[in-house]
């Protein structure tokens, strides 16, 4: 009788080996510490109180539901400042996400603030392609991979980091970087033998890494992305940027399997959400066509998410109050009759300051954004952020010389007009130009730190996001395909920096000048 409850068990097992297996996939990438609702035109859109109600709702009405994040869950609003991503902590350990990426960003302040996140999370972080072991107070904190359970199934979570980690933020150096495809094939493989066959790549690599590692590395079934801030799918709402791929991309691995990548756009805006069938061996069968939501006002707050909110709030309220700097000079933001002002080359100079660690040898802030200016004495928070109050996040794009002309060409028309869209400059950079011209050919001449530029050379450019996305008609922006990479940074935060260690106008003299001919 034993005998044959034995094999019965044995064939029971079998049968279920053989059956495919439909999990749901929640995820998130890039929320940068956006824990309110953020403003695009004539609607809001993300907020953990919200993206805590979809959570609620899918946990409850989806079939094996996980949630997952791509990373870069620090930096970007007064939020990361007052809380060194705790705050955004709350909120994913009161949704449950069960596994995250280590983003570039999550370095921003170094090991230890990471560290204190790791010891604080209910889900664990991981990163593949980075070797902690040297790093004290990160050694065995974050794995390469990890398998949870969903309905009695093994679902493997491994992690990765974009390579420009060391680059563009700050892990110090006892962190290691390894090669990509093969840590990641590694984990993929070391998985496999602990008898997993279904894989999701929890990525902070960026859409196009994303692609290849996709065709190079055998045996993942779906990454779960971030870095690029790229928005998948196909959407009606019109204050939404239009779409880089279909949600979601489908590539195949070495051996012919379907991969399939998905991506939440950036800071809760959207909220991926599809369901994905498996077959008995592990590999993507079937998935659903469901697009990721708009994470609008149509979606209400959860109402203990939204006490949480209020009560992260009130702190900064008091911090808007603190003295952050006294100024020695006055930062005038009146501009002359060439539109360049005190205010708005210091803002410059500012963004050049943080682009330092990404290689910035240039900035460029329009004039319609700088809002105010500064007087002698002390400077609050509150006071600084009337100068720069838009929360645009900081870009670094590689332009060439002749592209940065176009861009100064059209500044140059701005200003003959008495238009706002007029740029400021930061030091070492100089133009010159004559507005008796036609338009279109008003630039005289244009040097970096003495050297005329290159038509040809590419230059390392910052710039704010909304710039940066075309807006206030920089068109050629928008179309660059060079080269770009959103810091994260939002301006108000490199404005205030700067002011705590420079408390003087810059005094190196005009920076765009106009020569009328002869």
């Amino acid at each position: 009788m034993k005998r044959y409850a034995v094999a019965l068990l044995a064939i029971l097992s079998a049968l279920a080996l053989g059956q495919d297996f439909t999990l749901t996939i929640l995820h998130t990438n890039d929320l940068h510490a956006h824990v309110e609702p953020v403003k695009i035109k004539n609607n809001t859109y993300g907020g953990y109180a919200r993206q805590t109600t979809l959570v609620r709702k899918y946990m409850a009405s989806d079939k094996n539901p996980v949630l997952l994040s791509g990373g870069d869950t620090f930096q970007g609003t007064l939020y990361f400042r007052e809380y060194t991503g705790l705050a955004d902590l709350f909120f994913m350990n009161l949704m449950g996400y069960e596994g995250m990426a280590v983003g570039n960003h999550e370095f921003d302040l170094g090991p230890k603030a990471l560290s204190d996140f790791v010891d604080n999370a209910r889900f664990p972080l991981l990163s593949a392609n980075l070797d902690f072991s040297a790093e004290p107070v990160l050694a065995g904190k974050i794995k390469p991979y990890t398998a949870i359970t969903v309905a009695g199934q093994k679902i493997g979570l491994v992690g990765a980091t974009t390579p420009d980690v060391t680059s563009i933020s700050s892990p110090g150096p006892n962190i290691k970087l390894m090669d990509l495809d093969a840590s990641i094939q590694q984990a993929v493989d070391d998985l496999h033998k602990e008898g997993v066959n279904k894989i999701i790549l929890l990525s902070h690599l960026g859409y196009g890494v994303e692609k290849k590692v996709a065709e190079n590395v055998k045996g993942i079934d779906v990454i779960v992305g971030g870095h690029s801030h790229t928005l998948l799918g196909d959407f009606k709402d019109p204050n939404l940027p239009k779409s880089e791929g279909p949600y979601p991309t489908i590539e195949k691995d070495p051996n012919g399997n379907t991969v399939l990548l998905l991506s939440a756009w950036e800071w809760g805006k959207v909220f991926g959400r599809i369901v994905v069938t498996f077959d008995h061996e592990g590999h993507v069968k079937k998935w659903s066509n469901d697009q990721p939501i708009i994470v609008d006002n149509s979606v209400p707050d959860d109402p203990l998410a939204a006490s949480a909110v209020a009560a992260f709030v009130k702190p900064m309220v008091e911090m808007k109050h603190r003295v952050i700097t006294t100024l020695e000079t006055d930062l005038p933001s009146d501009k002359s009759p060439v539109q360049e002002s005190k205010m708005g080359d210091y803002i410059a100079d500012a963004m050049l300051d943080a682009g330092q660690k990404v290689g910035a040898q240039i900035a460029i802030m329009n004039g319609g954004g700088v809002r105010a200016s500064l007087e002698k004495g002390p400077v609050t928070f509150e006071t600084a952020i009337q100068v720069q109050p838009f929360g645009n996040t900081l870009v670094e794009m590689d332009l060439t010389g002749d592209q940065l002309k176009q861009v100064l060409e059209y500044s140059i028309d701005a200003t003959a007009g008495g238009k706002g869209r007029c740029v400021q400059v930061s030091k070492g950079f100089h133009f010159t130009f004559d507005t008796s011209k036609p338009e279109g050919s008003r630039l005289t001449g244009a040097d970096l730190n003495g050297t005329p530029l290159d038509g040809a050379t590419t230059y390392k450019v910052m710039l704010n996001n909304f710039c940066a996305n075309g807006g206030d008609g920089f068109t050629m922006l928008a179309s660059s395909t060079g080269k770009r990479l959103d810091t994260g940074m939002i301006d108000i935060d490199a404005f205030v920096d700067y002011l705590k260690n420079h408390t003087s106008a810059p005094d190196d003299g005009p920076r765009e000048e106009m020569k009328k001919a002869g």
